[in-house]
């Protein structure tokens, strides 16, 4: 089974897909997010083919609305639209022609006359983040989390060799983790693009995603894809050639790659923001998958099929928790003053409310979480056999805190923070002779 499998992976290495032909926008004039010292005469879009021009080519947007071109000009391969005087501000265009293939090709992109253009996710038109998208990011973080905490229980709690049932399990935990993790990391980017290009999924596969790609987050979704998909590699190869050696790179790319989050996000693009809050953010997720991760194993994997290590490895698990939850307190409470400039500001903006909400669960499981500390740890260190059993629920409903946290923190990422006041100008003082 192992064979046939490595045997396919080798074939669909082998044997590319079929290249798209249509129409691909090559240069445009303003640039990508350029931001111009005074008004363009004009917007140019060159193709790398042919194109037929559509009636509404090209739509320019400022922050208030359509501004409206003058005419539209087609010559060749070159997509010309004649402007109005442009204000100081930030515009999007959107456009869309015909490419030689049928297909209706389209795209959007950004530009700023002396100010800065906001990225293509923030275009004149985007939503921004949906309920889709909310739903979406919680289950890349439990995708993480079976991934980078169910490696990490296996490697810093569970070192010694697994009976073949328990590896078996593990590895399809691990798996699912790892598969998820790179396919819903692709839809929450489609989501994003169609998002900022404002198009149904149909005409998005011919949408031009390259400015998406140049952003941020864009960038951060590409270098993730590539980490996680390294880091999947690995975890199958482990599996293939029954060497858990090879769980360590696994494990290290996953950490390492789940920075991504924290470097195109608020701890890194906002105000205030700065390489502490980046790390704190990246530590604080890594916490919370351990954490979480590890609860999953001790349920699903230890518990079950592993009744002889159940108290080594509870015991082990609360030491990697303790870490894990201080780890978790500390990066919280400082991205939280980073975040929030006033205190009301928890319970007066949509941010504050959310971060409530993520406050009242995390203390919940650390209360939960406590208790085990506090009371099982202890009758279990004595030699408490008796407990074990009666420890699954009480882990499961931790577990079961844990992923609402997560919930929280998924909707905590796309809200937006509470923008900072402007400092007050001093008060210009008057000299009398």
């Amino acid at each position: 089974m192992k064979r046939l499998l490595l045997l396919a992976a080798a074939l669909a290495l082998v044997f590319p897909a079929q290249a798209f032909a249509h129409a691909s926008l090559e240069h445009t004039t303003p640039g990508f997010r350029e931001r111009l010292p005074s008004s363009p005469q004009k917007i140019v879009l060159r193709f790398d083919q042919y194109v037929e021009r559509l009636p509404g080519s090209v739509h320019l947007y400022s922050s208030t609305g359509d501004v409206g071109v003058k005419r539209v000009v087609l010559e060749g391969r070159t997509l010309t639209a004649w402007l109005p005087h442009l204000t100081k501000g930030a515009y999007t265009v959107r456009w869309h022609a015909l490419s030689g293939d049928g297909h209706v090709v389209s795209g959007v992109f950004t530009f700023g006359v002396r100010a800065r253009a906001p990225a293509p996710t923030e275009a004149f038109g985007a939503s921004g983040p949906t309920t889709s998208e909310h739903i979406v990011r919680w289950l890349y973080f439990l995708a993480l989390a079976l991934l980078v905490g169910g490696l990490g229980f296996r490697l810093l709690v569970l070192r010694d060799r697994m009976p073949e049932r328990a590896e078996k399990r593990f590895y399809v935990l691990t798996g699912i983790g790892a598969l998820a993790t790179l396919n819903v990391g692709i839809v929450a980017f489609i989501l994003r693009a169609e998002d900022a290009l404002q198009l149904p999924f149909g005409r998005l596969l011919y949408g031009d995603l390259s400015p998406i790609a140049r952003s941020r987050f864009g960038t951060a979704f590409i270098a993730m894809t590539l980490g996680f998909a390294l880091a999947t590699a690995f975890l199958f190869l482990a599996w293939l050639t029954d060497r858990a050696v090879l769980l360590w790179p696994a494990f290290l790319l996953g950490l390492a790659f789940a920075s991504g989050l924290s470097l195109s996000g608020h701890s890194a693009a906002d105000a205030g923001s700065s390489w502490k809050s980046e790390l704190a953010d990246w530590a604080h997720l890594s916490a919370a998958c351990l954490w979480i991760g590890g609860l999953v194993q001790l349920v699903v994997v230890v518990w079950p099929l592993m009744p002889a290590a159940r108290r080594a490895a509870f015991l082990g698990f609360s030491r990697l928790a303790t870490v894990c939850v201080g780890v978790l307190l500390l990066a919280g409470i400082y991205l939280s003053i980073v975040r929030l400039p006033q205190l009301n500001d928890l319970w007066t903006t949509g941010y504050g409310r959310v971060l409530l909400v993520k406050i009242g669960l995390v203390s919940l499981a650390l209360a939960w979480g406590g208790l085990h500390k506090l009371v099982a740890v202890p009758a279990v260190a004595r030699g408490g056999d008796n407990a074990l059993p009666r420890l699954r629920g009480s882990l499961l409903g931790e577990s079961m805190v844990g992923m609402a946290v997560l919930l929280a923190a998924a909707v905590l990422v796309d809200a937006k923070p509470p923008v900072r006041p402007a400092p007050t100008p001093p008060a210009a003082s008057s000299v009398h002779p």
